[in-house]
């Protein structure tokens, strides 16, 4: 299928895409698109590292000075606009090369379903998490994630049912923020977090009200109008309303799960290990996503149960049952181990399955040889 998208934002339309335009220029032609989306999202994991490093459990933000220090912040901001260059432009070169493939798409895409969550955790170390005085409760961060991420799945499956791709005006938005965050925090200091901003109000505060004020009252409905407009247009790929529905019943199952291992868990599982706890919830969601996005590309139907769907119910089951007793947290370790492998398997065998399909290279221009 043509990959196609709409982008109306005025901020990446006016300010991002002339910038966008220039950067493209410098990189060479030789360079493979793809090798472009795989380093923006190393140079995002890469970062994410070095943040858990200083920042294990969320709380190096919430003392005065913090305990990251300065050049890791700044570094965050570098890391941050790089990859998000890299994210905008590897398309273009794309077209400039003449190398646009669905492999790219889905590299591309793949890649961002999983980036979305790690953009997240990382921002959490910023703010710090609940210690009585400042700073944001685990819980808080598990919506705050839940909400960033069906924001992600709503625009794939608002492509699954109209085939048109809207780039939800959040994501440039939020890069931007992400980047400003981090260049205050590295001028500024943590203290700004911890500081009222107005009518006691925190900058945290206000950030999570703008982002629920954003799904709800603009992403999500937009989304439900563009795909109301295709089925009034009769453009829909989808004629019953099941078929339009399927791929949200998986990641939907699979919040449901989720959260009722957060609200029942006997050890208090995601205050005990929030790190561990949110990278699997990202991990597990990104796999879900990408194979909604197949399904797209490639017009055939997602499977109503997604298969992480069966062992994670019965990991919280045994979790919820106290079945685990105190080795809650060395499940969810490993679980979390396992997950990670699974899903970093999947996309090498779906990239190399493709390679070979469309005879092509993933990070390289060169033709293969047909034997």
């Amino acid at each position: 299928s043509q990959y196609s998208a709409v982008d109306t934002n005025p901020l990446s339309v006016y300010v991002m895409q002339p910038i966008w335009n220039k950067i493209i220029k410098i990189v060479p032609l030789w360079i493979a698109p793809n090798l472009l989306t795989f380093s923006g999202f190393v140079m995002i994991l890469f970062n994410y590292f070095l943040i858990s490093f200083y920042d294990w459990d969320y709380t190096a933000s919430g003392t005065s000075p913090g305990l990251v220090p300065t050049w890791v912040w700044l570094f965050s901001a570098f890391t941050t606009f790089c990859a998000y260059a890299l994210d905008s432009i590897d398309g273009k070169h794309a077209r400039r090369t003449q190398s646009s493939t669905p492999l790219g798409e889905l590299f591309d895409h793949g890649l961002d379903s999983w980036a979305t969550s790690i953009f997240v955790l990382s921002f959490f170390s910023v703010c710090s998490r609940d210690n009585g005085k400042t700073g944001v409760s685990v819980y808080t961060m598990y919506m705050y994630l839940s909400i960033v991420l069906f924001n992600f799945m709503c625009s794939h499956w608002e492509k699954y049912n109209t085939g048109v791709l809207f780039l939800p005006w959040g994501y440039d938005i939020s890069q931007v923020v992400l980047i400003a965050a981090y260049l205050l925090t590295g001028t500024v200091g943590v203290e700004v977090w911890q500081k009222p901003l107005l009518f006691g109000y925190y900058i945290t505060d206000v950030l999570v009200i703008l982002l629920i004020g954003f799904s709800l009252f603009l992403s999500f409905p937009q989304t439900l109008y563009n795909i109301h407009r295709a089925h009034l247009k009769k453009t829909l790929k989808n004629d019953s309303l099941y078929e339009g529905l399927l791929p949200l019943v998986s990641p939907l199952l699979l919040f449901i799960l989720l959260t009722v291992w957060v609200v029942l868990s006997p050890s208090n599982i995601l205050a005990k290990q929030p790190r561990v706890f949110l990278w699997m919830v990202g991990v597990a969601f990104s796999n879900v996503i990408c194979k909604v996005i197949i399904c797209q590309m490639s017009s055939t139907r997602p499977e109503l149960f997604h298969w992480f769907l069966f062992p994670l119910a019965l990991v919280v089951y045994a979790a919820i049952s106290g079945l685990l007793g105190h080795m809650e947290e060395v499940v969810l370790g490993v679980f979390t181990a396992l997950v990670t492998a699974a899903h970093v398997h999947y996309g090498v065998c779906v990239g190399r399955q493709l390679s070979e399909h469309l005879n092509i290279y993933i990070f390289s221009l060169k033709k293969r040889v047909q034997e």
